[in-house]
């Protein structure tokens, strides 16, 4: 099956069937985001889609679930998406959930009834970068859309039928912040709902001008201890039932996972005794890997 540049994808699509559909990244403008600076956006054409779903039905015919690559697929026009969608039911007619990177600008430029039409397509459980609750951090990641304007957007997925799993960047709003960024997401997911919630922390690479800020000080990351009180002050305010929370990307101080509500106390615990093991380097800053591990 043909990819264009690093395939990349949410952790919990492991098992899930990868169809690039696009290339590269519509917006490809985060502050934070390098992933697709060096691949122009592209729409892959329907002929290479039906030749890697030939593939596909050859090498994986009981796919249930696939994910369409690369950064925010759903920026194509819903008539596309639904073209795409009855091929891949066409050639895995056992399929049952068709997901793929989403973000608001692209729900934003769906009809209701569009939305609608792709959820009865199997279309569902999109991967949404939501990031912060915050405005001004959202400026500050040139994210193009308020968090008033997620709500209403995220709201407009749901009544479609639609569920979202949500990415979040805790210390997205900076060092001393902590408190201030975990209560505005809280707010923004409970009451958007997601069946999802994907922590990573604030980490960049170069190339990108989160990358350049925190080199000069123009913006300071949090510490260990801000990190693990925007988390457990997170799940402190998160009011959700049945929902999945996914904080094992390495970039996390503390690897979390659980179900909402029903874990919150384990996944409190988690945080707090990580915050005890931490204790002689809490006010330090962490020692960076790949994908922004934190090795210290």
């Amino acid at each position: 099956m043909k990819y264009t540049g690093q395939v990349y994808r949410p952790p919990f699509e492991a098992r899930s069937l990868l169809l690039q559909v696009t290339r590269g990244c519509s917006h490809n403008s985060c502050s934070f985001c390098t992933m697709y600076r060096d691949v122009p956006f592209g729409i892959e054409s329907f002929e290479q889609i039906g030749e890697d779903l030939k593939e596909a039905r050859e090498l994986f015919p009981a796919a249930r679930r696939v994910f369409l690559e690369n950064g925010d697929a759903f920026c194509l026009s819903a008539e596309r998406l639904a073209r795409i969608a009855e091929m891949i039911h066409e050639y895995l007619p056992l399929t049952e959930i068709i997901t793929m990177y989403a973000s608001v600008l692209n729900i934003r430029d769906k009809t209701d009834a569009e939305l609608k039409m792709l959820r009865d397509l199997g279309i569902d459980q999109l991967n949404v970068g939501v990031e912060s609750g915050l405005d001004d951090a959202l400026r500050y990641m040139n994210k193009g859309y308020t968090a008033a304007e997620a709500v209403r957007e995220l709201k407009r997925l749901r009544s479609a039928g639609m569920d979202y799993a949500a990415n979040v960047i805790l210390g997205g709003a900076g060092s001393g912040r902590q408190r201030e960024n975990a209560e505005a997401t809280a707010a923004l997911l409970n009451e958007t709902r997601p069946y999802l919630v994907f922590t990573g922390t604030l980490h960049s690479e170069p190339g990108c001008p989160l990358h350049e800020d925190l080199r000069t000080g123009a913006f300071r990351e949090n510490t260990f201890r801000e990190y693990l009180e925007e988390e457990e002050c997170l799940l402190e305010n998160l009011k959700l039932q049945g929902c999945y929370f996914f904080g094992l990307h390495p970039s996390n101080v503390v690897q979390a996972y659980g179900v909402l509500d029903r874990d919150k106390e384990k996944l409190l615990g988690e945080v707090r005794r990580r915050k005890e093991e931490l204790r002689e380097v809490l006010d330090l800053q962490p020692l960076r890997g790949g994908e922004g591990a934190v090795l210290l």
